[in-house]
């Protein structure tokens, strides 16, 4: 007869078992951590063009943090040798437990590590691949995170990233199957015909990947990709409640000293864009929250993210 401490042992076992097949609410997302090869024309860009508030990494003491809110920013990390055209070194989102999510992938087969990071802000956070060898992190923010003060900022929520996408399937297994991503649009340039732009929700929020579907066939940068090309997939976006009147704004206080598109335009998906680009051609997509007019190829099956 088993006695009350094994008895006891068994339900925390069970116990243990049944949260790690639970997995963890992913509420939005955390950061985008890019490179630089020049930090200070990126410093520039990001805190007086962007806006952003420049902070110390907690992650990593050679990166810088340029935030937009207290739990959303851009890590910038110095440029390693060998990174070719490539400017991105992982997309990361916030989840309610960093320590529950390690657990949930590792008890569904996912290759984690042993344990979770501690921040010196006080975040965990840690690090899988996913399906075509993208570095994810999922972050657990500080139980109280410390306001961010970045008021000529032109715009507090990182809508969506973005990032070059081979196989379609292969990722959905992984975003939608295991994490719990869904729908919300998709479209393309010659759409039916071909398919560029998926977009996944994250489950518990209303932020999103977008995978961009320009690589062909196989898996890595295809040889002939451009840096230029590759800064247009590898991309950020910042929610807007107008992009005409923050277009407006950034040329009137001169604040359009970066690469750029011409002028604001409507998307296929309906909404209001105006594209800027880093030092290193990482695109920062300025988004419209919500459509105005009838977007191409896909309805869109989710609630729209807010202010």
């Amino acid at each position: 007869m088993p006695t009350r401490l094994s008895l006891a042992a068994l339900v925390a076992l069970l116990a243990l078992a049944a949260s790690a097949q639970q997995r963890p609410k992913i509420t939005g997302i955390s950061h985008l951590a890019i490179y630089a090869s020049d930090p200070v024309a990126a410093e520039h860009y990001y805190t007086a063009i962007v806006g952003a508030a420049k902070l110390p990494d907690p992650e990593n003491p050679q990166g810088v943090r340029y935030a937009l809110s207290a739990t959303q920013f851009i890590e910038v990390l110095p440029l390693p040798a060998g990174a070719g055209v490539n400017r991105l070194d992982h997309s990361a989102w916030n989840v309610e437990s960093a320590e529950g999510m390690r657990r949930y992938l590792a008890a569904k087969g996912w290759k984690t590590p042993a344990h979770v990071t501690r921040g010196a802000d006080g975040s965990r956070w840690f690090e899988v691949l996913d399906p075509e060898g993208n570095k994810v992190q999922f972050v657990q923010p500080p139980a109280h995170p410390r306001p961010v003060d970045a008021p000529n900022a032109i715009g507090h929520h990182i809508i969506h990233i973005g990032f070059l996408v081979h196989d379609r399937a292969a990722e959905d297994a992984f975003y939608r199957g295991l994490l719990g991503f869904r729908p919300y649009w998709f479209g393309g340039m010659n759409y039916p015909a071909k398919v560029d732009w998926v977009s996944q929700q994250v489950p518990d929020g209303h932020d999103w990947l977008e995978y961009m579907l320009s690589g062909g066939p196989g898996a890595g940068i295809p040889a002939d990709m451009t840096q230029n090309h590759l800064g247009v997939l590898d991309h950020f976006s910042i929610g807007e409640v107008s992009v005409p009147d923050a277009y407006k704004l950034l040329a009137s206080s001169g604040r359009l000293a970066a690469r750029h598109d011409q002028a604001p335009k409507i998307g296929l998906d309906g909404k209001y864009q105006f594209n800027l680009y880093d030092p290193d051609g990482i695109r920062l997509e300025m988004m419209n929250f919500h459509a105005t007019d009838t977007p191409c190829c896909s309805p869109f099956t989710a609630e729209d993210p807010a202010e």
